[in-house]
Order: C-alpha cells, then sequence, then structure tokens
C-alpha cells in the first residue's frame, strides 16, 4: 500500500515555481493547438508564432514556414503566459475547489485573450490585432486555462511518515 499524500502548505517560491511550470507547459499546448489548427485553415503550422513575431519585426516577421523570426514569436508566448501562469498561482494558491480552480483558470485566460489581442494588439501591435484567426485562438485560450487550473500538480507534496510497529515475541 503506498504511503498517503497530503498537500504541504505552499510557500511563495513554491506557487512561483508551480505557476510558471504550469504556464509554460499550458502554453505550449496552445502554441501546438494554435499551429494544428493554421494548418487546417491552410496555413504553415508556424503562422500564429510568425504573427507574434511582428511584435518584434513589424512586417518583416511574416513568413510562409519556420523563419529566423519565428523563436522570438515562440518565445513572446512562452514567457508572457509562463508569467500569466506565476500570476495566477500566487493569487488562486490553494483557496479554490478543483472545478472552481479549472473555472476560474479559463475565465482568467479568456479575459488574457480579450485584454492581449483586443485591447493591446489594436493599439500597439496592429499585424498581431489584424492576422491573428481569433476562434482558433480563443479555443487555445480556453486550452491554455484548462491546463492552467493544474499548477497545484506542479506543488510538492508532504509524504505521511510511515510508522512501523515492532512486536516482541518471546523466543523459543
Amino acid at each position: 500500500m503506498a504511503p498517503a499524500r497530503k498537500p504541504s502548505p505552499a510557500s511563495t517560491q513554491d506557487l512561483l515555481l508551480a505557476g510558471l511550470q504550469a504556464g509554460m507547459v499550458a502554453a505550449f499546448w496552445m502554441l501546438v493547438w494554435l499551429g494544428i489548427s493554421a494548418m487546417w485553415m491552410h496555413r504553415s503550422f508556424f503562422n500564429p508564432m510568425n504573427i507574434m513575431a511582428t511584435v518584434f519585426f513589424k512586417g518583416d516577421g511574416i513568413h510562409r514556414g519556420f523563419a529566423s523570426t519565428t523563436p522570438s514569436g515562440i518565445a513572446l508566448y512562452l514567457v508572457n503566459y509562463s508569467l500569466l501562469g506565476v500570476l495566477f498561482a500566487l493569487v488562486v494558491r490553494r483557496r479554490l475547489t478543483g472545478l472552481g480552480t479549472l473555472l476560474v483558470s479559463v475565465l482568467v485566460s479568456l479575459v488574457w485573450y480579450w485584454l492581449w489581442f483586443r485591447v493591446l494588439a489594436l493599439q500597439f501591435m496592429p499585424l498581431v490585432w489584424l492576422l491573428h484567426a481569433e476562434r482558433a485562438t480563443q479555443f487555445g485560450h480556453v486550452i491554455y486555462g484548462a491546463l492552467l487550473a493544474r499548477f497545484g500538480d506542479y506543488l510538492p507534496v508532504e509524504k505521511e511518515p510511515v510508522i512501523a510497529v515492532v512486536t516482541s515475541e518471546p523466543a523459543d
């Protein structure tokens, strides 16, 4: 029988690292979804990353396929959404139930989509605002939110101490 595991009290550092890890994993799967959905629209797998690269390279970031500017778009996604994961973990902690955490994380990710792609992109990143695939990106944020809710899985757990019971029997 495996020893019981109970959640240990999470320190700020543990929450920071768990949020960072959950945000990075969730962003990775969101990028996979965005790439697959771009291919369904007969575009390059790297189209969403290239669009995000226009933040740094303006129109020179647009390419068909992987280009020298693509890693900057990938990095912007990963850094941005990993930091969002950190903020989420630090704010939510373990205050909600599993379902509550899931619902709040999906809501937060959709609000972030609206803020990033609708407000900030409109003002500061016009090519991102014009060229991103809205529905695929929105669904990608649902995927991100669903996976971000698992940040608690990356927190350390405390194992119950194993208590050995020793009985002495008389020797024959």
